[in-house]
């Protein structure tokens, strides 16, 4: 996979009921320095960090400190309110109607937004793509949004809430914020290939999205994660299965993601719930197979690299039991 695709750097790790099989890194964390890839590696998790705010979410339900349907502004009050009623169930499941990326957005540059209602300008004027329950859209400004609601819910700010209520709950001691104005240990340096050629990915700040976007991890750590889910001490299996039931729409469509979750199943029929991150120098890949308790995490320091479903479903079945 890393040299058939020309990927400087890969990290992987396996685990089955919260225990570590496999763990190994590729390649290099820095090409020009010959720096290898280790497992203590952080790699940019992109939209994985949906998944990973999930768990927050989670959190906040089983405390009742956050009511899935009431509207955002609840949590929210000074958010303009649209032509139609929030939730964050909506905002979790990208049925709220807010918008993704557009060209003309300012996250180019490396801009920094210093707090995550900042960032929120970016698209809080924009009217709703569709009324709120009625169709699926993608959308990271969603999480951005939802990261705000988590701050009113939890009293606290969203990077200091995922610290504390999940990162070291879960022992995710690798797992955090991708400051671009900061030095980060053992951050690796990110790569695409530009007109034939590897090149350095270009400077980005992911401020304005650390929910759905913005943090980096090592697959150790996404494990743990992943691990969360099945092993019954972090969230109530109730609450789990509220994180991994996917939304209906108002005309009866299954949108098969949940909160935070893509929900499938392999061709043996083994329920599996995963999420995949692209992002400028990075491609990340987290699937769960529940009933089975294995999770594979997958990390990459290049954007643009084929590191989907099929090629992790791959790895698992080394791991999986045939099918009786």
């Amino acid at each position: 996979m890393r040299r058939r695709q020309d990927i400087p750097g890969l990290s992987i790790c396996v685990a089955a009921s919260g225990q570590i099989l496999w763990a190994q890194g590729f390649g290099f964390a820095d090409l020009e320095n010959r720096q290898p890839v280790t497992l203590q590696s952080k790699f940019r998790i992109g939209s994985v960090s949906k998944s990973l705010t999930s768990l927050a979410v989670g959190r906040l339900v089983e405390d009742h400190r956050l009511d899935l349907d009431a509207p955002i502004q609840r949590y929210l009050p000074d958010f303009l309110p649209k032509q139609y009623p929030i939730t964050a169930r909506q905002l979790a499941t990208h049925t709220a109607g807010i918008r993704h990326y557009r060209e003309n957005d300012p996250i180019a540059c490396p801009i920094r937004y210093p707090t995550v209602q900042a960032g929120l300008t970016i698209f809080s004027a924009d009217s709703l793509m569709s009324p709120p329950g009625t169709a699926y859209h993608y959308s990271t400004y969603g999480y951005s949004l939802l990261s705000a609601v988590i701050e009113g819910a939890s009293g606290t700010d969203y990077l200091t809430f995922m610290q504390q209520a999940v990162f070291d709950q879960l022992g995710m001691r690798s797992t955090g914020a991708d400051y671009a104005d900061s030095l980060v240990s053992h951050r690796v340096r990110f790569y695409e290939h530009r007109q034939g050629r590897l090149v350095n990915a270009a400077l980005v700040d992911n401020s304005y999205k650390w929910a759905g976007g913005g943090l980096l991890s090592t697959p150790v750590d996404l494990v743990k994660a992943g691990c969360a889910l099945f092993s019954g001490t972090f969230l109530r299996p109730s609450t789990t299965a509220l994180l991994l039931h996917p939304q209906v729409l108002a005309n009866g469509t299954n949108t098969a993601y949940g909160l935070g979750w893509r929900i499938g199943a392999d061709a043996q029929r083994r329920r599996m719930v995963h999420h995949g991150g692209s992002i400028d120098g990075g491609r990340t890949f987290l699937l769960v197979y529940p009933g089975e308790k294995l999770v594979v995490a997958v990390t990459a320091n290049m954007s643009g690299v084929r590191i989907n479903l099929p090629e992790v479903e791959t790895i698992a079945h080394f791991f999986l039991a045939p099918p009786r």
